[in-house]
């Protein structure tokens, strides 16, 4: 009976893993497909092109590339500072009787929708960057500081949890060295939970290189790559939330779905490329 239990699990945890294979192959494959009449018109000049123009026929995808990429380092150059900090303040340095609300304050950020980040960022941000900088205000500056508020709480959240698995024995020892609170956290926490650490900032990039509705709100949807931090731009999840519905022709269509096939395509590239760059470090480390 232990047996036949031990096999189903494993043929059921098998099946769990091969499905999850299964949805992102069938996700590629619909895009592929649809994308597929844009790829023969246009070839690999779509991604150097940088003239949207339905009208006319003519699509270029390297303003929303380049503004997707922008927009996303931007808000991880915010982001993973100050989650690390936040991280830092909560597990090591924080009273008490502040950890419990700071921390489910923290993770009722992380639960609100990214339309309301999107919403607030509009009638907040944007009066302050325009005050700031001039100009409309709206722009890859304004989209990176929403995109790291909405990323921060996630990140930090993730981060605490890891710095907490932290043993008390480590740190303590570290304490009877004559180690400082700053020489416990630099050697001891942050070396112990930079599984944790770099696990929650690729999965915040990923989120952030995937935002639609929150950027929309506050980016331009303007198809030019930025010359300023502060113009107007676009982005890949923001010409495909805003031009979705409008594309009446076959080209169009077959276009945007060559932008998403892009976005896939980078998501997966730069995530794969960081996981396997801190495996290579671990393994190098162990060895």
């Amino acid at each position: 009976m232990n047996r036949f239990l031990d096999r189903f699990f494993h043929l059921s945890t098998l099946s769990i893993a091969l499905l999850t294979l299964l949805v992102t192959g069938a996700i590629f494959g619909v895009l592929l497909d649809e994308a597929k009449p844009a790829m023969d018109a246009l070839g690999l000049s779509f991604l150097i092109d940088t003239k949207w123009a339905p009208n006319l026929e003519k699509f270029g995808a390297l303003p929303a590339i380049v503004g997707s990429i922008l927009s996303t380092a931007l808000a991880m150059f915010i982001a993973v500072p100050l989650a690390i900090g936040v991280s830092i303040f909560l597990s090591e340095i924080s009273p008490q009787i502040f950890k419990t609300p700071v921390g489910v304050s923290i993770e009722l950020l992380a639960a609100i929708p990214s339309v309301v980040y999107g919403m607030w960022g509009l009638f907040y941000f944007v009066p302050i960057i325009r005050d700031l900088f001039g100009g409309l205000g709206i722009g890859l500056l304004t989209a990176g500081i929403v995109l790291a508020i909405m990323i921060l709480p996630f990140m930090a959240a993730v981060t605490r949890d890891a710095m907490n698995t932290t043993p008390d024995i480590l740190k303590e020892s570290a304490y009877a060295l004559g180690g400082t609170k700053w020489d416990v956290v630099k050697d001891v926490v942050i070396p112990y939970a930079k599984a944790g650490i770099i696990g929650a900032a690729i999965l915040a990039l990923g989120r952030a290189i995937g935002e639609t509705m929150a950027v929309t709100f506050v980016m331009g949807n303007v198809h030019k790559i930025p010359s300023l931090i502060t113009d107007p731009a676009t982005s890949i999840p923001v010409a495909l939330a805003n031009e979705f519905t409008e594309a009446d022709g076959a080209l169009y269509f077959s276009s945007l779905f060559y932008l998403a096939l892009v976005l896939f395509v980078i998501s997966f590239v730069i995530i794969a490329f960081a996981k396997y760059a801190f495996l290579n470090r671990g393994k190098r480390a162990v060895s």
